[in-house]
């Protein structure tokens, strides 16, 4: 499996013949801020955690682009059917299912945060539950993205349901669980092979290094991967 994190909690993951995109906030990014069109290329889906528009990115560009399959909750996906997306390319989903995405599958979990759009005036759209997704592909390998989430005691339940791989981790704090919370939840309820932190020194509220998540992590048996923004990567 091969990963490329673009700051924030936007990933591309490569495996099964698939080239997926994870919540691609790429434009506005301070992060990568080179624009969506080149980590587009090849694209065959689009995965989205949740609503907020630092996570939504440039989803409905890079789907009316490529032609990608639009993996979400149903409210996300009939929000960006509205912006023009196609209805016949949406995969939509809630807390629990398991949707078939041609290659692998996506379980949505829960996840404790909020889920609206920020429009002109300050408007928000409501745009469901938050959720966490489990990756399984044919030859075994597995990824947890927790998308944007507080330490809840059901993790130990997606462990024992899905017992995934490789753990996508908000560690950021403000907003999500700090990097000493973070740990703990990947040292308590998983088993992970590897795992990579995210949703850190995109903005000046976050925590700016991943260096609270590194330290509670060691002596875990756990492989800590702490990628360089635009370098692909194998776990």
């Amino acid at each position: 499996m091969k990963l490329t994190w673009y700051g924030h909690s936007a990933f591309a993951v490569e495996a099964g013949g698939a080239r997926i995109l994870i919540d691609p906030f790429l434009t506005g990014n301070p992060s990568w801020g080179k624009g969506w069109e080149e980590v587009a290329e090849g694209a065959t889906h689009v995965l989205l955690t949740h609503g907020h528009n630092d996570h939504v990115g440039d989803a409905a560009a890079i789907l009316k682009k490529t032609g990608a399959q639009l993996v979400a909750n149903y409210e996300i996906c009939m929000f960006l059917v509205g912006q023009g997306v196609g209805g016949d390319r949406i995969n939509p989903g809630n807390t629990g299912g398991t949707v078939d995405c041609g290659g692998f599958t996506v379980t949505f979990v829960q996840a404790l945060h909020s889920s609206s759009f920020g429009g002109e005036g300050g408007a928000n759209t409501y745009l469901g539950n938050p959720l966490g997704l489990v990756l399984h592909f044919p030859d075994g390998q597995s990824l947890y993205h927790m998308g944007d989430t507080d330490i809840f005691s059901d993790m130990a339940l997606i462990n024992e349901l899905h017992a995934p791989k490789v753990g996508i981790v908000p560690i950021g704090d403000r907003f999500t669980m700090g990097g000493a919370v973070a740990a703990l939840a990947c040292r308590r309820f998983f088993g992970f092979e590897a795992v990579i932190p995210a949703h850190y020194a995109t903005f000046g509220l976050l925590d700016q290094t991943a260096q609270k998540f590194v330290d509670g992590m060691e002596g875990a048996q756990t492989k800590v991967l702490v990628p360089k923004i635009g370098e692909p990567f194998e776990v």
